[in-house]
């Protein structure tokens, strides 16, 4: 973190300026914004954030590499959910790290989750826009990666989600998009790219190709979906589409299905398998190898302090318990006890890890204190591109998890956004 721009922003800092930035944000989402944003950014170095794209770039190309591993992944797709025309990789990829104290007491990156599906690519620039707008930051702040402005970046966002379609056969289909949280990013997409937003359950399949209905209720074909419906929701909500989801659709994907399940919190025991992956990620086995297998044996030989069972009481204090296909921070217990764990049937118990629980730095100076920061770098992949980071997106908070839903009632937390200089680096050290 860079002190001394912290310290000239807080001392900057007013509720009117915050109030504009909530106004900038509603006026050019088109929306109203349903979730709590920071009051504040956070101001780090490009080194730091090129440290992270680095690492999560590293992680999948390990993972991408490992044919075991998808083929274990893709086994492990719920049925009707194995969507045929799978793509060579994914279009979206976001990784989340944590900063943490290393064995030398300096704060080192250290993954919390892998997703190949696209996050808030479109609201994201807004965000940081308006902060830079609502509190006059300085305009050798930069906020892309991967070398990119922004007109680059709508640019490769518009070639990755488009393809090679016209706009208008192009759709972002979600699960009651209106109604979501994210719709605000959906609406920037919509509006900078051209194409509309549709409820994925209202698709229509006539022989081999899937139509939406425009504005004017006429039926046009569609040739490409930018999905953001999330599987692990449809799931949740037993969702019956009017369509077969695995049936070898006439369409493409911008973020096919399949990739949600692929490289995901699936991923993180088969990343520990690599030298790289065991110093990037913290220790996890899944449930079924901890309770029936070899797992406790594994975590406490990677380092991870378990206690001695004592029965159905025994706490695991230093673990978490996670679904591996579930979204936004739903189903992670803290702490869990041994009863917990086995009261989860056996057939379900490989669909769970238990991973070693990190202990975020508080590092962002706040008039409520020093404050958590989660670092999401954002990646692009288009069809015939490369793997490429263009962005991050923060998330501030001072609860244990670091959600914008886990962190309400207060102030000075929630969804933010990442400034590092350019020019004036070393000076602002």
């Amino acid at each position: 973190m860079l002190p001394k721009l912290r310290t000239e922003f807080n001392q900057r800092f007013s509720a009117q300026k915050y109030a504009d930035l909530r106004r900038l944000l509603e006026q050019r989402s088109g929306v109203a914004i349903d979730f709590r944003v920071a009051e504040t950014p956070i101001f780090v170095s490009r080194a730091q954030l090129d440290e992270m794209a680095a690492a999560g770039a590293e992680l999948t190309a390990i993972l991408m590499g490992n044919p075991a591993c998808l083929g274990a992944a893709r086994k492990a797709i719920p049925q009707g959910y194995l969507v045929a025309n799978e793509t060579p990789h994914p279009n979206f990829l976001t990784a989340d790290f944590a900063l943490v104290r290393g064995p030398g007491g300096e704060l080192t990156p250290k993954l919390v989750e892998i997703q190949a599906f696209p996050s808030v690519y479109g609201y994201q620039v807004v965000l940081s826009q308006g902060y830079r707008d609502a509190y006059g930051l300085d305009e050798s702040l930069s906020m892309f990666l991967g070398g990119l402005d922004e007109e680059r970046y709508w640019q490769l966002l518009a070639k990755t989600v488009l393809g090679n379609h016209a706009p208008e056969n192009v759709v972002l289909a979600e699960l009651d998009p209106m109604h979501q949280k994210t719709r605000p990013d959906f609406e920037v997409t919509a509006s900078r790219l051209g194409i509309a937003i549709v409820d994925i359950r209202n698709l229509e399949a006539i022989k081999d190709k899937l139509h939406y209905r425009n504005a004017q209720g006429s039926l046009v074909p569609i040739h490409r979906i930018y999905n953001r419906a999330i599987a692990g929701e449809m799931i949740a909500r037993d969702v019956r589409l009017p369509f077969d989801l695995t049936h070898a659709w006439d369409v493409e994907w911008a973020g096919h299905p399949n990739w949600y399940f692929l490289i995901s919190k699936f991923s993180i025991p088969w990343l520990l398998q690599s030298p790289f992956g065991r110093a990037a990620v913290p220790p996890a086995v899944f449930l079924d190898e901890f309770l029936e297998g070899t797992g406790r044996s594994d975590l406490i030989a990677a380092g991870v302090d378990l206690p001695v069972e004592t029965g159905q009481g025994t706490t695991y204090s230093e673990l978490l318990l996670k679904p591996l296909f579930s979204f936004a921070g739903k189903g992670i217990q803290f702490a869990p006890t041994r009863a917990l764990l086995e009261e989860i049937p056996a057939p379900m118990r490989a669909g769970f890890l238990l991973q070693q629980r990190m202990s975020f730095v508080p590092t962002i100076a706040t008039p409520c204190g020093l404050t958590q920061a989660e670092v999401r770098i954002l990646y692009l992949w288009p069809d015939d591109g490369e793997l490429t980071p263009v962005l991050s997106l923060i998330r501030l908070g001072r609860g244990k998890m670091m959600g914008v839903d886990h962190n309400k009632n207060q102030e000075w937390v929630g969804a933010s956004a990442a400034f590092f200089p350019t020019e004036r680096e070393k000076s602002q050290k």
